[in-house]
């Protein structure tokens, strides 16, 4: 078993494929050489039962049984006997098994107890039949049956109690055809067997050609990690081979995708990356400068060096904190962190720190109870997000209007608003409008918020505000009331 399971898929199949026809040759074989064999015997049975039917006289059979009791040896076949084929054994049997012969020209049929018995019955049938032999060893096809003789008037007959006529009929030839049969059904079931084998093994070539490619596709991305590779499909297929290939295009497709995305943040964050630390990196070397050489910075640009510095490591660490919520969030949703949440104390928490930011801007709230299912944090850092854009391009002293109604969160501002060819872009990772990139901000927080509302089942989306500004809206599914599983 194990050196089978060792063996190619291809060369398994064909051994299979051969293994099943050559079951089905071997069934059908044995099958039809039975059924001939029973169709020839019965042919034979029923010669033998013709024969029996014919009339033997009462004369014929005394002196027959006379001369083989004084002399028990083969005797000439007497005229009463009638015309019978001359390749047949004729007997008559007593219950001693003394065997008194027609005609010795073929031999002697062996006596079994079974002609003994039949010998010993009186009653009239048509005997038994059973295979036995003559004295030369030879198969003979054997009828014993009660010997039945004619009284001399037409229709008159009767048993000869304690003897028994046999006929026998020789097996050579419907041997002779059985074996021949026997080796013609062996020659053409190997022929089938070594040719189901060979198209097996081109059918299982066929079919797993497709499987082969497959294979040789993995091995190519495994060792080129070259992920622009395909395999060719029919699009009218629709197999389990055709089902693999699509499956495997769009796994590679998926993981080109994925790691254009990964490149793409790993430049996009090395990018972002570069300015807060090159900022850094002159101030600190200015300040490490100062003191080399022993020549103090005056106070107040000391002050707004380090400021500076401040400024900057905080900028870094708000930009790492926005690429591990990018990184947590693309890993998706651990499900033991997804609860139900009510949505309008979460956008209350969200408030209360956007009107800290914000002080001078007046924000009005109208919030309906909505229950949903997130993850609390990840939740609240977006719709943060959200107010906090609208904190930063809301004029001063101007107005955010919030509501939550039926699941639908807006936040509308009164600011510049977004133009409508950034519109599609707005989502993206580190993308900023020109108009935006001298204010602070890394360029993640609305990409966070579209990956957030998305793992929570809902959408996201900005529009032009008419008079101005923008309206975010955030759709999320849930109910009015809480769940009863919710505290």
């Amino acid at each position: 078993m194990r050196r089978f399971r060792s063996l190619p898929l291809r060369s398994r199949l064909a051994l299979l494929v051969a293994a099943a026809v050559a079951f089905a040759v071997a069934a059908v074989s044995v099958t039809c050489w039975f059924i001939v064999q029973r169709k020839l015997y019965d042919e034979i049975d029923d010669d033998l039962r013709t024969t029996l039917r014919m009339p033997v006289s009462a004369a014929s059979v005394e002196t027959l049984i006379n001369n083989c009791t004084q002399t028990p040896k083969s005797q000439t076949r007497p005229n009463g006997f009638g015309p019978r084929p001359k390749s047949m054994y004729y007997e008559v049997v007593d219950t001693d098994g003394t065997a008194c012969v027609f005609d010795d020209s073929l031999g002697l049929v062996k006596v079994t107890d079974s002609d003994k018995k039949v010998a010993g019955e009186s009653a009239s049938g048509d005997g038994i039949i059973r295979n036995g032999t003559d004295s030369e060893g030879n198969s003979v096809r054997v009828l014993t049956a009660p010997l039945i003789v004619s009284q001399g008037l037409p229709g008159t007959r009767s048993a000869v109690e304690g003897y028994a006529l046999v006929i026998g009929s020789p097996l050579k030839n419907t041997e002779t055809t059985l074996n021949d049969l026997a080796l013609l059904l062996l020659l053409v079931g190997g022929i089938g067997v070594v040719g189901a084998g060979a198209a097996g093994l081109w059918v299982a070539r066929a079919g797993l050609r497709p499987v082969d490619e497959l294979t040789e596709a993995v091995e190519h991305v495994a060792r080129t990690e070259d992920l622009t590779i395909r395999i060719p499909v029919h699009e009218e297929s629709d197999d389990e081979i055709a089902r693999l290939s699509r499956s495997f295009n769009s796994m590679t497709a998926s993981l080109a995708t994925s790691r254009e995305v990964q490149q793409q943040l790993i430049a996009d964050a090395g990018h972002e990356l570069r300015t807060p630390l090159t900022s850094l990196r002159t101030n600190i070397e200015l300040l490490t400068r100062s003191e080399e050489i022993g020549r103090p910075i005056p106070p107040a640009d000391r002050k707004a060096l380090l400021a500076s510095v401040t400024a900057q490591m905080t900028e870094l660490a708000a930009l790492i904190g926005d690429l591990q919520t990018l990184s947590r969030s693309d890993a998706g949703h651990p499900a033991d962190r997804v609860e139900v949440v009510a949505l309008q104390d979460t956008v209350e928490a969200a408030l209360r720190r956007a009107r800290l930011r914000g002080p001078e801007l007046t924000i009005t709230a109208d919030l309906e109870p909505w229950y949903v299912r997130a993850e609390p944090s990840a939740l609240e850092r977006a719709i943060v997000n959200i107010l906090d854009n609208a904190v930063k391009f809301s004029p001063g002293g101007g107005t955010i209007d919030v509501r939550l109604k039926d699941g639908e969160l807006t936040v509308r501002d009164h600011g510049p608003g977004i133009p409508t060819d950034e519109l599609p872009h707005v989502f993206d990772r580190f993308w900023r409008s020109p108009d935006a990139r001298a204010l602070p901000g890394s360029g993640l927080g609305l990409s966070i918020v579209a990956r957030t509302v998305q793992q929570s089942g809902g959408e996201v989306s900005l529009r032009p505000a008419d008079g101005g500004g923008t309206i975010a809206v955030v759709r999320l599914p849930g109910a009015p009331t809480a769940p009863p599983e919710m505290p």
